[in-house]
């Protein structure tokens, strides 16, 4: 790469920081952003920027943002009594995308990992006890990863909620054992929405 002039070599060291970017492809995305015209350049550097400077995180549900509540929260056309519980930010776009769902999200932000010492204290289980408290929630539907880390959490949340008077669902097994949210068809995950069975426990 020492042929190249310091600035597309400072460029392809970047992009191939990116996941799933080796240095080939890498040389080829900046080669092709040398030949763009400058204003489409400049579009493409104004929009990272602005990507890193207004995203937030939704206060309510912590998914991806560009205001302090985000559009689904905020619509009050959407079922307020049910909550889905995911992952991550990723997770709750991949199940907009199906169209099976239309309540509201809560993003955990990762699933329990004991060998990564992520324990519950690591997960936004304090703030979702909160967001069931006040009263408006009567399902909760956890559609973490089918992974042993998404089961995991997914058992542990069965275990630390069922003191709340309301229904608790996982979806269904459409979706494949160690499959990924974020990965998973939108016909899939349409199925294991509208297929979620009962985990409440009584005791």
């Amino acid at each position: 790469m020492h042929y190249y002039p310091r600035s597309i070599r400072n460029a392809i060291r970047s992009i191939s920081r990116l996941p799933g970017i080796g240095e080939k492809t890498a040389e080829r995305l900046a080669m092709h952003i040398l030949r763009t015209p400058r204003d489409e350049a400049e579009q493409l550097a104004r929009s990272i920027l602005e990507l890193k400077a207004k995203t937030l995180l939704c206060r309510r549900c912590f998914g991806l943002s560009d205001a302090p509540v985000c559009s689904i929260c905020s619509n009050t056309g959407r079922d307020q009594r049910l909550l889905c519980v995911v992952e991550q930010p990723a997770d709750m776009v991949s199940l907009e995308k199906s169209g099976a769902f239309n309540g509201l999200y809560f993003v955990l932000g990762g699933t329990l990992s004991p060998m990564d010492g992520i324990g519950p204290g690591d997960l936004r289980i304090r703030e979702l006890a909160t967001r069931i408290e006040e009263g408006k929630v009567r399902e909760i539907i956890l559609a973490t990863s089918t992974t042993v880390e998404g089961e995991s959490t997914a058992a542990y949340l069965s275990d630390t909620l069922k003191r709340y008077p309301l229904k608790l669902s996982r979806i269904a097994s459409g979706v494949p054992i160690g499959g990924d949210l974020k990965y998973v068809d939108q016909v899939t995950l349409r199925r294991a929405m509208e297929g979620r069975r009962d985990i409440t426990q009584r005791s």
